[in-house]
């Protein structure tokens, strides 16, 4: 089996440089064979590419777009927790998965939303990246970013 680093450049995957925090926390924390993410929005190059309520209709984000806002997301969690960890080799796979939505109240995608992230963790970790996971609906998120997604990932 490949390593993480020479899946991610068989995907053609850069990962982001860590984003600083936005308030009093670490970006992730090492505890005994766990690596614990804050809250990662999608930044991109130090801003977020979309804010706004996920839902249906004109002024809003949809769903297809925050799908990918939460792969992003994830992304910014793995580069988070290959720094805490002492680098991306010693992920060895991925616990738990919890994501947020800022949707509509009448939205109810969610877990599709999610996928975005979920779906590339798998490409990454293969068997590995099979997580345990919520996707919850919030009126609104830091910065009025879209999506915010946690992960939990064991050490190697």
């Amino acid at each position: 089996m490949s390593t993480v680093s020479e899946r991610l450049a068989e995907l053609g995957i850069e990962l982001p440089a860590v984003v600083p925090p936005v308030a009093a926390y670490v970006p992730a924390k090492v505890h005994g064979d766990l690596v614990y993410t804050a809250g990662q929005l999608p930044m991109v190059s130090g801003s977020l590419p979309q804010t706004g309520k996920v839902g249906d209709g004109h002024g809003l984000v949809p769903a297809a777009d925050a799908q990918a806002l939460a792969r992003q997301s994830a992304l910014n969690a793995v580069a988070a927790a290959a720094a805490a960890a002492g680098g991306v080799d010693r992920l060895a796979g991925v616990l738990k998965v919890t994501g947020f939505v800022a949707s509509v109240p009448e939205f109810t995608g969610q877990p599709g939303v999610i996928n975005g992230a979920s779906e590339v963790l798998g490409e990454i970790f293969g068997d590995a990246g099979r997580h345990a996971r919520s996707a919850v609906g919030v009126p609104v998120l830091p910065l009025d970013s879209p999506v915010e997604v946690e992960v939990v990932f064991t050490l190697a």
